[in-house]
Protein backbone atom coordinates (compact mmCIF):
# COMPACT_ATOMS: atom_id res chain seq x y z
CA UNK A 1 0.00 0.00 0.00
CA UNK A 2 1.36 3.40 -0.95
CA UNK A 3 1.71 6.00 1.76
CA UNK A 4 2.33 9.72 1.97
CA UNK A 5 4.05 11.61 4.76
CA UNK A 6 2.12 14.29 6.62
CA UNK A 7 3.34 16.35 9.54
CA UNK A 8 1.73 18.15 12.47
CA UNK A 9 3.12 19.73 15.63
CA UNK A 10 3.85 16.26 17.05
CA UNK A 11 5.94 15.22 14.07
CA UNK A 12 5.62 13.27 10.78
CA UNK A 13 3.40 10.22 10.21
CA UNK A 14 2.65 7.91 7.34
CA UNK A 15 -0.90 8.19 5.97
CA UNK A 16 -2.35 5.74 3.41
CA UNK A 17 -1.86 7.29 -0.01
CA UNK A 18 -5.47 6.62 -1.08
CA UNK A 19 -6.99 8.14 2.04
CA UNK A 20 -8.78 11.46 1.84
CA UNK A 21 -8.28 11.94 5.56
CA UNK A 22 -4.94 13.03 6.97
CA UNK A 23 -2.68 13.08 10.01
CA UNK A 24 -5.18 14.66 12.39
CA UNK A 25 -7.74 11.99 11.59
CA UNK A 26 -5.04 9.32 11.95
CA UNK A 27 -4.15 10.46 15.45
CA UNK A 28 -7.82 10.75 16.44
CA UNK A 29 -8.46 7.17 15.29
CA UNK A 30 -5.59 6.01 17.49
CA UNK A 31 -6.70 8.07 20.48
CA UNK A 32 -10.44 7.48 20.45
CA UNK A 33 -11.39 3.85 19.87
CA UNK A 34 -14.37 4.26 22.18
CA UNK A 35 -17.91 3.81 20.87
CA UNK A 36 -17.35 1.81 17.71
CA UNK A 37 -19.56 4.29 15.85
CA UNK A 38 -17.77 6.77 13.57
CA UNK A 39 -19.01 10.20 12.53
CA UNK A 40 -19.52 8.99 8.95
CA UNK A 41 -22.54 7.06 10.26
CA UNK A 42 -24.13 10.34 11.28
CA UNK A 43 -25.32 11.48 7.86
CA UNK A 44 -27.00 14.62 9.13
CA UNK A 45 -23.83 15.78 10.87
CA UNK A 46 -21.60 15.17 7.83
CA UNK A 47 -24.09 16.93 5.55
CA UNK A 48 -24.14 19.88 7.95
CA UNK A 49 -20.34 20.06 8.14
CA UNK A 50 -20.04 20.07 4.35
CA UNK A 51 -22.72 22.75 4.06
CA UNK A 52 -20.89 24.93 6.60
CA UNK A 53 -17.57 24.56 4.78
CA UNK A 54 -19.27 25.38 1.47
CA UNK A 55 -20.97 28.47 2.91
CA UNK A 56 -17.68 29.56 4.46
CA UNK A 57 -15.82 29.17 1.17
CA UNK A 58 -18.40 31.24 -0.70
CA UNK A 59 -18.37 33.96 1.98
CA UNK A 60 -14.57 34.12 2.05
CA UNK A 61 -14.43 34.16 -1.76
CA UNK A 62 -16.90 37.03 -1.96
CA UNK A 63 -14.90 38.93 0.67
CA UNK A 64 -11.74 38.52 -1.40
CA UNK A 65 -10.06 36.28 1.16
CA UNK A 66 -10.09 33.01 -0.80
CA UNK A 67 -8.86 32.75 -4.35
CA UNK A 68 -11.38 31.67 -6.97
CA UNK A 69 -9.76 28.33 -7.91
CA UNK A 70 -9.42 27.34 -4.25
CA UNK A 71 -13.00 28.32 -3.51
CA UNK A 72 -14.34 26.50 -6.58
CA UNK A 73 -12.55 23.26 -5.67
CA UNK A 74 -13.66 23.41 -2.03
CA UNK A 75 -17.25 24.15 -3.04
CA UNK A 76 -17.29 21.27 -5.52
CA UNK A 77 -15.90 18.85 -2.93
CA UNK A 78 -18.47 19.99 -0.38
CA UNK A 79 -21.32 19.50 -2.83
CA UNK A 80 -20.16 15.93 -3.46
CA UNK A 81 -20.10 15.21 0.26
CA UNK A 82 -23.53 16.78 0.75
CA UNK A 83 -24.77 14.41 -1.96
CA UNK A 84 -23.46 11.43 0.04
CA UNK A 85 -19.95 10.90 -1.35
CA UNK A 86 -16.89 9.99 0.75
CA UNK A 87 -18.84 9.06 3.89
CA UNK A 88 -16.41 6.17 4.43
CA UNK A 89 -13.63 8.74 4.89
CA UNK A 90 -15.16 10.22 8.04
CA UNK A 91 -13.59 7.78 10.45
CA UNK A 92 -13.12 9.43 13.82
CA UNK A 93 -15.10 8.02 16.70
CA UNK A 94 -18.17 9.98 17.69
CA UNK A 95 -16.98 9.90 21.31
CA UNK A 96 -13.85 12.03 21.42
CA UNK A 97 -11.94 14.53 23.47
CA UNK A 98 -11.07 17.96 22.14
CA UNK A 99 -14.52 19.58 21.87
CA UNK A 100 -15.06 18.19 18.36
CA UNK A 101 -11.69 19.23 16.91
CA UNK A 102 -11.14 15.73 15.52
CA UNK A 103 -14.48 15.87 13.72
CA UNK A 104 -13.78 19.31 12.27
CA UNK A 105 -10.27 18.30 11.13
CA UNK A 106 -11.55 15.05 9.61
CA UNK A 107 -13.91 17.21 7.52
CA UNK A 108 -11.20 19.74 6.66
CA UNK A 109 -8.82 17.02 5.50
CA UNK A 110 -11.35 15.10 3.41
CA UNK A 111 -12.58 18.28 1.73
CA UNK A 112 -9.03 19.54 1.12
CA UNK A 113 -7.81 16.29 -0.44
CA UNK A 114 -10.86 15.92 -2.65
CA UNK A 115 -10.45 19.58 -3.70
CA UNK A 116 -6.81 18.91 -4.52
CA UNK A 117 -7.89 16.04 -6.77
CA UNK A 118 -10.36 18.30 -8.53
CA UNK A 119 -7.54 20.79 -9.09
CA UNK A 120 -5.39 18.05 -10.66
CA UNK A 121 -3.14 17.75 -7.62
CA UNK A 122 -2.30 14.75 -5.45
CA UNK A 123 -3.68 14.10 -1.99
CA UNK A 124 -1.56 15.66 0.70
CA UNK A 125 -0.21 18.43 -1.55
CA UNK A 126 -1.19 21.01 1.04
CA UNK A 127 1.14 23.67 -0.33
CA UNK A 128 -1.51 24.26 -2.98
CA UNK A 129 -4.65 23.87 -0.83
CA UNK A 130 -4.48 23.43 2.94
CA UNK A 131 -7.07 21.93 5.33
CA UNK A 132 -6.57 24.72 7.88
CA UNK A 133 -5.54 27.72 5.82
CA UNK A 134 -8.16 27.33 3.09
CA UNK A 135 -10.96 24.93 4.10
CA UNK A 136 -11.03 26.19 7.70
CA UNK A 137 -10.46 29.85 6.78
CA UNK A 138 -12.19 32.23 9.21
CA UNK A 139 -13.41 29.31 11.29
CA UNK A 140 -12.73 27.37 14.46
CA UNK A 141 -13.95 24.02 15.69
CA UNK A 142 -15.67 26.08 18.38
CA UNK A 143 -18.10 27.65 15.95
CA UNK A 144 -18.18 25.00 13.20
CA UNK A 145 -18.94 22.01 15.42
CA UNK A 146 -21.76 23.58 17.49
CA UNK A 147 -23.34 24.96 14.32
CA UNK A 148 -23.14 21.56 12.62
CA UNK A 149 -24.67 19.91 15.67
CA UNK A 150 -27.57 22.35 15.64
CA UNK A 151 -28.24 21.79 11.93
CA UNK A 152 -28.01 18.01 12.26
CA UNK A 153 -30.35 17.98 15.24
CA UNK A 154 -32.84 20.26 13.46
CA UNK A 155 -32.89 17.89 10.47
CA UNK A 156 -33.24 14.73 12.56
CA UNK A 157 -36.10 16.22 14.55
CA UNK A 158 -37.92 16.80 11.26
CA UNK A 159 -37.99 13.04 10.68
CA UNK A 160 -39.12 12.42 14.23
CA UNK A 161 -41.97 14.91 13.83
CA UNK A 162 -43.09 13.08 10.69
CA UNK A 163 -43.03 9.73 12.51
CA UNK A 164 -44.96 11.20 15.43
CA UNK A 165 -47.58 12.68 13.11
CA UNK A 166 -48.04 9.33 11.36
CA UNK A 167 -48.44 7.59 14.72
CA UNK A 168 -50.90 10.23 15.90
CA UNK A 169 -53.00 9.73 12.78
CA UNK A 170 -53.01 5.96 13.39
CA UNK A 171 -54.32 6.52 16.92
CA UNK A 172 -56.92 8.97 15.59
CA UNK A 173 -58.10 6.42 13.04
CA UNK A 174 -58.57 3.85 15.80
CA UNK A 175 -60.41 6.46 17.88
CA UNK A 176 -62.90 6.88 15.04
CA UNK A 177 -63.19 3.11 14.55
CA UNK A 178 -63.86 2.53 18.26
CA UNK A 179 -66.10 5.56 18.83
CA UNK A 180 -69.23 3.47 19.52
CA UNK A 181 -67.67 0.95 21.93
CA UNK A 182 -68.56 1.58 25.58
CA UNK A 183 -66.09 0.51 28.26
CA UNK A 184 -65.16 1.28 31.85
CA UNK A 185 -62.61 3.96 32.51
CA UNK A 186 -60.18 3.31 35.34
CA UNK A 187 -58.40 5.50 37.86
CA UNK A 188 -55.69 4.05 40.10
CA UNK A 189 -56.37 0.73 38.33
CA UNK A 190 -59.87 0.67 39.83
CA UNK A 191 -63.14 0.98 37.92
CA UNK A 192 -64.19 4.60 37.59
CA UNK A 193 -66.89 5.69 35.14
CA UNK A 194 -67.80 4.64 31.59
CA UNK A 195 -66.17 6.06 28.50
CA UNK A 196 -65.73 4.86 24.94
CA UNK A 197 -62.73 3.00 23.66
CA UNK A 198 -62.59 5.69 20.98
CA UNK A 199 -62.16 8.36 23.65
CA UNK A 200 -59.30 6.39 25.14
CA UNK A 201 -57.48 6.14 21.81
CA UNK A 202 -58.31 9.76 21.03
CA UNK A 203 -56.45 10.76 24.19
CA UNK A 204 -53.37 8.90 22.93
CA UNK A 205 -53.55 10.94 19.72
CA UNK A 206 -53.95 14.20 21.65
CA UNK A 207 -50.92 13.46 23.82
CA UNK A 208 -48.81 13.03 20.71
CA UNK A 209 -50.16 16.24 19.20
CA UNK A 210 -49.16 18.15 22.31
CA UNK A 211 -45.65 16.74 22.17
CA UNK A 212 -45.33 17.58 18.47
CA UNK A 213 -46.09 21.20 19.35
CA UNK A 214 -43.54 21.27 22.18
CA UNK A 215 -40.90 19.67 19.94
CA UNK A 216 -41.51 22.29 17.23
CA UNK A 217 -40.98 25.01 19.82
CA UNK A 218 -37.70 23.49 20.98
CA UNK A 219 -36.56 22.86 17.42
CA UNK A 220 -36.89 26.56 16.60
CA UNK A 221 -34.24 27.36 19.22
CA UNK A 222 -31.68 25.40 17.20
CA UNK A 223 -31.82 28.03 14.46
CA UNK A 224 -29.58 30.42 16.42
CA UNK A 225 -25.97 29.67 15.46
CA UNK A 226 -22.55 30.97 16.50
CA UNK A 227 -20.84 30.67 13.11
CA UNK A 228 -18.29 33.50 12.91
CA UNK A 229 -17.46 33.31 16.60
CA UNK A 230 -14.18 31.46 15.89
CA UNK A 231 -12.35 30.42 19.08
CA UNK A 232 -14.15 32.12 21.97
CA UNK A 233 -16.77 34.34 20.35
CA UNK A 234 -14.70 37.41 19.55
CA UNK A 235 -14.48 36.52 15.86
CA UNK A 236 -10.68 36.69 15.79
CA UNK A 237 -9.31 35.81 12.27
CA UNK A 238 -12.74 36.21 10.66
CA UNK A 239 -13.70 39.16 8.44
CA UNK A 240 -16.24 41.56 10.07
CA UNK A 241 -18.81 40.67 7.41
CA UNK A 242 -18.08 36.95 7.40
CA UNK A 243 -20.65 35.82 10.00
CA UNK A 244 -23.61 37.43 8.27
CA UNK A 245 -22.53 36.29 4.79
CA UNK A 246 -21.79 32.73 5.85
CA UNK A 247 -25.09 32.51 7.73
CA UNK A 248 -27.05 33.73 4.70
CA UNK A 249 -25.36 31.20 2.40
CA UNK A 250 -25.88 28.40 4.91
CA UNK A 251 -29.56 29.24 5.22
CA UNK A 252 -29.93 29.13 1.44
CA UNK A 253 -28.15 25.77 1.28
CA UNK A 254 -30.10 24.06 4.06
CA UNK A 255 -33.50 25.74 3.99
CA UNK A 256 -33.26 26.22 7.75
CA UNK A 257 -34.27 29.73 8.98
CA UNK A 258 -30.98 30.55 10.69
CA UNK A 259 -30.10 33.60 12.74
CA UNK A 260 -26.76 34.84 14.04
CA UNK A 261 -26.53 34.69 17.82
CA UNK A 262 -26.62 38.25 19.21
CA UNK A 263 -23.82 37.45 21.69
CA UNK A 264 -21.27 35.11 20.11
CA UNK A 265 -19.27 34.74 23.32
CA UNK A 266 -22.35 33.51 25.17
CA UNK A 267 -23.43 31.31 22.27
CA UNK A 268 -20.01 29.62 22.06
CA UNK A 269 -20.01 28.46 25.67
CA UNK A 270 -23.72 27.75 26.20
CA UNK A 271 -25.30 24.34 25.52
CA UNK A 272 -28.70 25.22 26.97
CA UNK A 273 -30.50 24.58 23.70
CA UNK A 274 -29.52 20.92 23.83
CA UNK A 275 -30.75 20.65 27.41
CA UNK A 276 -34.06 22.11 26.23
CA UNK A 277 -34.36 19.81 23.23
CA UNK A 278 -33.36 16.76 25.26
CA UNK A 279 -35.93 17.64 27.90
CA UNK A 280 -38.67 17.65 25.27
CA UNK A 281 -37.38 14.36 23.86
CA UNK A 282 -37.63 12.95 27.38
CA UNK A 283 -41.20 14.23 27.59
CA UNK A 284 -42.02 12.46 24.32
CA UNK A 285 -40.41 9.28 25.62
CA UNK A 286 -42.27 9.38 28.94
CA UNK A 287 -45.66 9.82 27.30
CA UNK A 288 -45.00 7.20 24.63
CA UNK A 289 -43.97 4.79 27.36
CA UNK A 290 -47.10 5.57 29.37
CA UNK A 291 -49.21 4.90 26.27
CA UNK A 292 -47.44 1.57 25.74
CA UNK A 293 -48.03 0.66 29.39
CA UNK A 294 -51.73 1.23 28.76
CA UNK A 295 -51.72 -0.87 25.60
CA UNK A 296 -50.08 -3.73 27.47
CA UNK A 297 -52.62 -3.49 30.29
CA UNK A 298 -55.63 -3.25 27.99
CA UNK A 299 -54.47 -6.29 26.02
CA UNK A 300 -53.46 -8.36 29.05
CA UNK A 301 -54.83 -11.87 29.21
CA UNK A 302 -56.13 -13.36 27.07
CA UNK A 303 -58.29 -15.01 29.75
CA UNK A 304 -56.90 -13.80 33.07
CA UNK A 305 -56.33 -10.12 32.23
CA UNK A 306 -58.36 -7.12 31.04
CA UNK A 307 -58.59 -8.51 27.49
CA UNK A 308 -60.24 -5.36 26.15
CA UNK A 309 -58.16 -5.07 22.99
CA UNK A 310 -56.08 -7.41 20.86
CA UNK A 311 -52.61 -6.38 19.75
CA UNK A 312 -51.35 -7.91 16.50
CA UNK A 313 -49.46 -11.13 17.14
CA UNK A 314 -45.89 -10.45 15.98
CA UNK A 315 -44.01 -13.54 17.16
CA UNK A 316 -44.20 -16.57 19.43
CA UNK A 317 -43.81 -15.41 23.00
CA UNK A 318 -42.19 -18.26 24.84
CA UNK A 319 -39.72 -21.07 24.43
CA UNK A 320 -41.57 -23.12 27.03
CA UNK A 321 -45.24 -22.02 27.03
CA UNK A 322 -46.99 -23.03 23.79
CA UNK A 323 -49.43 -20.51 22.37
CA UNK A 324 -48.15 -17.56 24.40
CA UNK A 325 -47.95 -14.22 22.55
CA UNK A 326 -46.36 -11.20 24.17
CA UNK A 327 -46.81 -7.43 23.56
CA UNK A 328 -43.32 -7.13 22.13
CA UNK A 329 -43.86 -3.91 20.19
CA UNK A 330 -45.01 -1.82 23.18
CA UNK A 331 -42.23 -3.45 25.18
CA UNK A 332 -39.51 -2.30 22.80
CA UNK A 333 -40.91 1.24 22.81
CA UNK A 334 -40.84 1.16 26.62
CA UNK A 335 -37.15 0.28 26.43
CA UNK A 336 -36.47 3.05 23.94
CA UNK A 337 -38.05 5.45 26.42
CA UNK A 338 -35.85 4.22 29.25
CA UNK A 339 -32.79 4.91 27.08
CA UNK A 340 -33.95 8.41 26.12
CA UNK A 341 -34.59 9.27 29.76
CA UNK A 342 -31.06 8.14 30.63
CA UNK A 343 -29.66 10.07 27.67
CA UNK A 344 -31.25 13.22 29.05
CA UNK A 345 -29.17 12.86 32.21
CA UNK A 346 -26.01 12.51 30.10
CA UNK A 347 -26.84 15.65 28.10
CA UNK A 348 -27.67 17.58 31.26
CA UNK A 349 -24.36 16.69 32.88
CA UNK A 350 -22.38 17.43 29.70
CA UNK A 351 -23.98 20.86 29.34
CA UNK A 352 -23.28 21.66 32.98
CA UNK A 353 -19.64 20.53 32.76
CA UNK A 354 -18.39 23.26 30.41
CA UNK A 355 -15.95 25.81 31.77
CA UNK A 356 -15.46 29.44 30.88
CA UNK A 357 -15.62 30.20 27.14
CA UNK A 358 -16.20 26.67 25.76
CA UNK A 359 -17.95 23.43 26.49
CA UNK A 360 -15.53 20.61 25.66
CA UNK A 361 -18.20 17.93 26.01
CA UNK A 362 -20.34 18.59 22.97
CA UNK A 363 -19.26 15.32 21.32
CA UNK A 364 -21.13 13.28 23.93
CA UNK A 365 -24.10 15.63 23.52
CA UNK A 366 -23.92 15.06 19.76
CA UNK A 367 -23.91 11.28 19.80
CA UNK A 368 -26.40 11.05 22.68
CA UNK A 369 -29.03 13.42 21.31
CA UNK A 370 -28.70 11.79 17.89
CA UNK A 371 -29.31 8.39 19.45
CA UNK A 372 -32.39 9.62 21.31
CA UNK A 373 -33.91 11.11 18.17
CA UNK A 374 -33.02 8.12 16.02
CA UNK A 375 -34.48 5.62 18.49
CA UNK A 376 -37.65 7.63 19.09
CA UNK A 377 -38.20 7.94 15.34
CA UNK A 378 -37.79 4.19 14.85
CA UNK A 379 -39.99 3.54 17.88
CA UNK A 380 -42.85 5.67 16.55
CA UNK A 381 -42.62 4.06 13.12
CA UNK A 382 -42.50 0.54 14.60
CA UNK A 383 -45.38 1.16 17.00
CA UNK A 384 -47.57 2.48 14.21
CA UNK A 385 -46.76 -0.13 11.56
CA UNK A 386 -46.52 -3.24 13.73
CA UNK A 387 -49.04 -2.52 16.47
CA UNK A 388 -51.53 0.35 16.32
CA UNK A 389 -52.88 -0.18 12.82
CA UNK A 390 -53.70 -3.81 13.62
CA UNK A 391 -55.40 -3.39 17.01
CA UNK A 392 -58.91 -4.84 17.33
CA UNK A 393 -61.46 -4.47 20.12
CA UNK A 394 -63.03 -7.26 22.17
CA UNK A 395 -66.54 -5.85 22.03
CA UNK A 396 -68.21 -8.60 24.05
CA UNK A 397 -65.70 -8.38 26.89
CA UNK A 398 -65.99 -4.59 26.97
CA UNK A 399 -69.79 -4.69 27.07
CA UNK A 400 -69.74 -7.25 29.86
CA UNK A 401 -67.31 -5.18 31.92
CA UNK A 402 -69.67 -2.20 31.75
CA UNK A 403 -72.72 -4.27 32.65
CA UNK A 404 -71.01 -5.88 35.63
CA UNK A 405 -69.14 -2.82 36.83
CA UNK A 406 -69.98 -1.16 40.10
CA UNK A 407 -68.53 2.04 38.69
CA UNK A 408 -71.67 2.84 36.71
CA UNK A 409 -73.38 3.70 40.00
CA UNK A 410 -71.70 7.11 39.64
CA UNK A 411 -74.02 7.84 36.72
CA UNK A 412 -77.04 7.11 38.96
CA UNK A 413 -75.83 9.35 41.78
CA UNK A 414 -77.49 12.57 40.46
CA UNK A 415 -80.84 10.75 40.33
CA UNK A 416 -80.92 8.56 43.47
CA UNK A 417 -78.58 10.51 45.76
CA UNK A 418 -75.14 9.74 47.16
CA UNK A 419 -76.36 7.63 50.11
CA UNK A 420 -78.57 5.41 47.96
CA UNK A 421 -75.79 5.09 45.39
CA UNK A 422 -73.27 4.10 48.07
CA UNK A 423 -75.61 1.44 49.48
CA UNK A 424 -76.29 0.15 45.99
CA UNK A 425 -72.55 -0.14 45.28
CA UNK A 426 -71.95 -1.92 48.59
CA UNK A 427 -74.68 -4.48 47.97
CA UNK A 428 -73.59 -5.06 44.38
CA UNK A 429 -70.03 -5.74 45.50
CA UNK A 430 -71.11 -8.07 48.32
CA UNK A 431 -73.66 -10.02 46.30
CA UNK A 432 -71.97 -10.09 42.92
CA UNK A 433 -75.18 -8.80 41.35
CA UNK A 434 -75.39 -5.94 38.87
CA UNK A 435 -76.04 -2.33 39.82
CA UNK A 436 -78.84 -1.98 37.30
CA UNK A 437 -80.54 -5.14 38.51
CA UNK A 438 -80.52 -3.92 42.12
CA UNK A 439 -81.69 -0.42 41.21
CA UNK A 440 -84.71 -1.83 39.41
CA UNK A 441 -85.43 -4.29 42.21
CA UNK A 442 -85.46 -1.48 44.76
CA UNK A 443 -87.60 0.72 42.56
CA UNK A 444 -85.05 3.51 42.62
CA UNK A 445 -85.53 4.32 38.94
CA UNK A 446 -87.98 3.27 36.22
CA UNK A 447 -86.52 0.91 33.63
CA UNK A 448 -86.86 3.31 30.68
CA UNK A 449 -85.14 6.16 32.53
CA UNK A 450 -82.38 3.82 33.71
CA UNK A 451 -81.73 2.73 30.13
CA UNK A 452 -81.48 6.34 29.02
CA UNK A 453 -79.13 7.27 31.86
CA UNK A 454 -76.86 4.37 30.95
CA UNK A 455 -76.84 5.04 27.20
CA UNK A 456 -73.41 5.74 25.65
CA UNK A 457 -74.52 9.22 24.61
CA UNK A 458 -75.35 10.12 28.22
CA UNK A 459 -72.49 8.30 29.93
CA UNK A 460 -69.55 9.59 27.93
CA UNK A 461 -70.06 13.35 27.81
CA UNK A 462 -71.54 16.21 29.86
CA UNK A 463 -75.35 16.29 29.75
CA UNK A 464 -78.30 17.96 31.39
CA UNK A 465 -80.19 16.02 34.12
CA UNK A 466 -82.93 13.84 32.67
CA UNK A 467 -85.20 14.60 35.63
CA UNK A 468 -85.44 17.57 37.97
CA UNK A 469 -83.58 17.50 41.31
CA UNK A 470 -86.89 17.45 43.21
CA UNK A 471 -87.67 13.90 42.17
CA UNK A 472 -84.23 12.39 42.71
CA UNK A 473 -84.31 9.28 44.83
CA UNK A 474 -87.30 7.71 43.13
Amino acid sequence: MTVRIEQDLLGPREVPGAAYWGIHTLRARENFAISGRVIGEEGDLIHALAAIKLAAAEANRDLGLLQGPHAAAIIAACREIMAGALRDQFLVDQMQGGAGTSTNMNANEVIANRALELMGRTKGDYAHLHPNEHVNLGQSTNDVYPTALRLATWTAIGRLLTAMADLRQAFAAKAAEFSDILKMGRTQLQEAVPMTLGQEFGAFATMLAEDEARLCEARALLCEINLGATAVGTGLTAHPDYAARARARLEALTGIPLINAPDLIEATQDCGVFVQVSGVLKRVAVKLSKTCNDLRLLSSGPRAGLNEINLPARQAGSSIMPGKVNPVIPEVVNQIAFGVIGNDITITMAAEAGQLQLNAFEPVIACTISRSIRHLTAGCETLRAHCITGITANRAALAQSVTQSIGIVTALNPYIGYENATELAREAFASGRGVCELALERGLLPEALLATILSPEHLTRPSRPLISPQVRGG
